[in-house]
């Protein structure tokens, strides 16, 4: 396994609030895996763009993200003063420590890291509480996930209806829908336009990177 790291600069040059951070870099290890959940796929910038724009509503708030795998968007969301909790499945250790590193890299001690497998009512699922935010990015990539990940969405939502579900990924079958699921757990989706926080295709660097703009990626918000 071959280990690097990648570096993302999320920038606003025109905050309007006294308290919002203009300009923020985090350094996010990658490891060169078959386990494709240690490396940080195109919509992990667009998501973490998306929390950088919207620091002033995330403050302060709890935050929990599902595979994080590199955390890129976690990281960015504790960074900006979020309390965050990084989860990934817990037969996933290499994923879980590769959590741990990226906090290390960025200077965060107070992360929880927990293990949480979708679809499954653990301890660590029950224990959860107050959330405010649910956060994942290209989560929806093998259609036999699909259910499991909404299971445990609604299961979290239930127990904090007032929470949302963010979540960003990466178009690679237009057949591929999770509508029927929404249904069944009694979700509701609406779609967030990327032109809204400058996430857009046309933008030719989210997070200081283009690979995001080299793919189509969608972002939802999912609630009650």
């Amino acid at each position: 396994m071959m280990e690097t790291s990648k570096r993302f600069t999320f920038q606003n040059d025109n905050a309007d609030h006294i308290l919002e951070i203009n300009k923020l870099e985090v350094i996010i290890p990658e490891i060169v895996d078959p386990q494709y959940g240690m490396f940080t796929w195109p919509s992990a910038p667009v998501l973490a763009q998306y929390l950088f724009h919207h620091q002033h509503v995330i403050r302060r708030k709890t935050i929990l993200e599902l595979g994080s795998g590199t955390s890129l968007a976690g990281v960015v969301a504790a960074k900006l003063g979020a309390c965050v909790t990084l989860s990934d499945a817990k037969q996933y250790t290499n994923c879980l420590q590769n959590c741990r590193k990226s906090c290390e890299a960025n200077g965060l001690n107070d992360v929880n890291i927990i293990p949480l497998t979708w679809g499954k009512v653990t301890p660590e699922l029950i224990q959860l509480k107050n959330i405010d935010f649910i956060i994942a990015s290209d989560c929806f990539y093998d259609k036999t996930d699909f259910e499991d990940i909404l299971f445990t969405v609604a299961f979290i939502l239930k127990e904090n209806p007032h929470a949302v579900f963010l979540t960003t990924y990466q178009v690679r079958d237009c057949n591929l829908s999770i509508e029927e699921l929404l249904y069944k757990w009694q979700l509701k989706c609406i779609e967030i336009p990327l032109a809204e926080f400058n996430a857009d295709n046309t933008n030719s660097l989210i997070g200081g990177d283009n690979m995001s703009a080299k793919h189509l990626i969608q972002m939802f918000q999912i609630s009650k």
